[in-house]
């Protein structure tokens, strides 16, 4: 459902569409939609988006705005990134309110996954 003025799509940059692909199907779960070769959209996983074709990244580094994942199980996330070719840029710590950390997906993009839960 469209509401008014509200946050409703993201979209990721993606120097290798397949690889950002392979990746969050592997990771996540998520399925794809491609439109032409340089456009490929995702729904229903939180937030509809997208990845399209460039050769920059997102980082929070460069300043970029993180998007954060929820985990109920932050190890098990963790490790379903790690096997499924994510990077850790920042392994688990503590921040108020919970516990989180920074991965990178095969295209370098930064995200992050937190978790309320102690353990």
């Amino acid at each position: 459902m469209n509401m008014h003025e509200k946050i409703n799509y993201v979209e990721f940059p993606a120097k290798n569409i397949e690889a950002a692909k392979a990746f969050f199907k592997s990771a996540f779960g998520w399925d794809f939609v491609d439109y032409g070769p340089e456009y490929s959209a995702f729904s229903n996983e939180g937030l509809d988006g997208g990845f399209y074709k460039s050769d920059l990244s997102v980082s929070t580094e460069n300043g970029s705005a993180l998007v954060v994942f929820y985990s109920k199980a932050l190890e098990n996330t963790q490790s379903k990134i790690e096997n499924a070719g994510g990077t850790i840029i920042k392994p688990i710590f503590p921040f108020p309110g919970g516990r989180r950390f920074h991965f990178g997906d095969p295209n370098g993009n930064e995200y992050a996954v937190w978790s309320d839960v102690n353990a």
